[in-house]
């Protein structure tokens, strides 16, 4: 009786991870939803830059366009990166509870970029996007800042050095490692 309970018991924890699936599913939904979204951003973005080449606009309606775009472009390369977050925060999930992901395996000439083999695998290939997803947002707002003093450069020099500094030691983890 006590091995037939323990079966039983052991049957329920280990198929329980099964419950797994549903973050798996809303995260995919949820990396398709941005995809989407960014998509349609970056085609309306693309359709609207032809006002750009109108000789009707001065100087100054070019210029704003002109940011104005660069900060759309932002925003697009921002979610791109967020539903990249998402889709390997999914895989990931699949293939540490559920089940190993035999095309990634596989598949000749594929990306190892997928294949998530234990949580820190999981957890480095997130901080990576992570990591530049903030890069792009620092990046964003720099270019918003209208900069009056020496000061407010020396703050995005510094700002730009620690991200300089994220970037070697993310790096240099990386190649630890290896």
């Amino acid at each position: 009786m006590g091995q037939r309970l323990e079966r039983a018991v052991e049957g329920v924890l280990w198929n329980s991870r099964l419950v797994v699936f549903a973050a798996v599913v809303a995260s995919l939904a949820a990396a398709l939803a941005m995809f989407y979204l960014v998509t349609v951003d970056a085609f309306y973005m693309v359709t609207h830059l032809w006002d750009y080449a109108s000789p009707q606009l001065s100087a100054v309606q070019r210029a704003e366009i002109r940011s104005s775009t660069i900060t759309h472009v932002v925003e697009i390369v921002d979610g791109y990166l967020l539903a990249t977050v998402l889709l390997i925060f999914a895989l990931g999930l699949y293939e540490l509870f559920i089940s190993k992901i035999d095309q990634a395996e596989q598949a000749a000439g594929a990306s190892r970029v997928l294949v998530i083999r234990n949580l820190d695998d999981l957890k480095a290939r997130l901080g990576k996007v992570v990591l530049m997803i903030l890069i792009v947002r620092f990046f964003q707002h720099a270019v918003a800042i209208d900069f009056r003093t020496p000061l407010e450069l020396l703050k995005l020099a510094g700002g730009i050095a620690a991200i300089g500094l994220a970037l070697y030691l993310s790096h240099k983890a990386e190649a630890g490692r290896s």
